[in-house]
């Protein structure tokens, strides 16, 4: 139980949406921790303690830096669906290609330095920098282009492989242990886990600074 002498750690969640960003909240909430989900609709999460929605656009600066205001921590999930952004051109379900995380990463950068917070932990499809023989062109080249815009910049950011995921998963699944899960989302589910816990013990213990980084093995047993 916190009392009044306990630091309160508030992290802004971009990806909110996706199983990972269900499995993030649920952890961080265990933790009490407040969690600010930024999100285009600020009704599509239901209310609980701890949980606090915010608008904003992934994609401008000033708006980055109006949503992280704040905070302690932001993570971004680039591979999430329901990333907000404003456009009407892009339907706002579709994840952001390796142009648009590029872009998106570039306005974390500035906005986050523009409100005076440190610690970034960015998850997407990294795994390619780990084989670069044998991966999407395009996708390694963003992860290239993002690795050095981090590596030129004074953040303390930890670059996250994104796990695989059963999607659809939502933070009552990660919230409530049950045991008649449907077929095939107990690994799921404990892989995400993981992946959060990870993230979660990474911002308190600071071990991954300005490294890339698996928080789950390459292959389960």
């Amino acid at each position: 139980m916190k009392n009044a002498e306990t630091p309160v750690v508030k992290v802004v969640l971009y990806g909110a949406m996706s199983s990972l960003g269900s499995a993030l909240m649920a952890e961080m909430l265990r933790r009490q921790h407040e969690v600010i989900a930024i999100l285009d609709d600020l009704t599509a999460l239901a209310p609980r303690p701890g949980l606090r929605t915010k608008s904003g656009d992934l994609f401008e600066a000033e708006r980055v830096k109006q949503s992280v205001a704040g905070s302690s921590t932001v993570i971004c999930l680039l591979d999430a669906p329901g990333l907000p952004f404003n456009s009407d051109h892009v339907e706002k379900t579709i994840v952001p290609g390796p142009v648009e995380q590029v872009l998106a990463v570039d306005a974390l950068i500035e906005g986050l330095q523009g409100a005076g917070i440190s610690r970034l932990f960015l998850v997407g499809d990294f795994d390619v920098l780990d084989e670069p023989d044998i991966a999407d062109r395009l996708q390694l080249h963003a992860a290239e282009e993002i690795r050095e815009a981090l590596q030129s910049c004074p953040l303390h950011w930890t670059m996250v492989n994104a796990p695989r995921a059963v999607a659809g998963l939502t933070i009552e699944h990660f919230s409530q242990v049950s045991s008649s899960l449907e077929p095939g989302l107990g690994e799921s589910l404990e892989r995400l886990t993981r992946v959060a816990t990870g993230i979660a013990d990474e911002m308190r213990l600071n071990l991954h600074v300005g490294e890339h980084v698996n928080f789950v093995a390459a292959s389960n047993p």
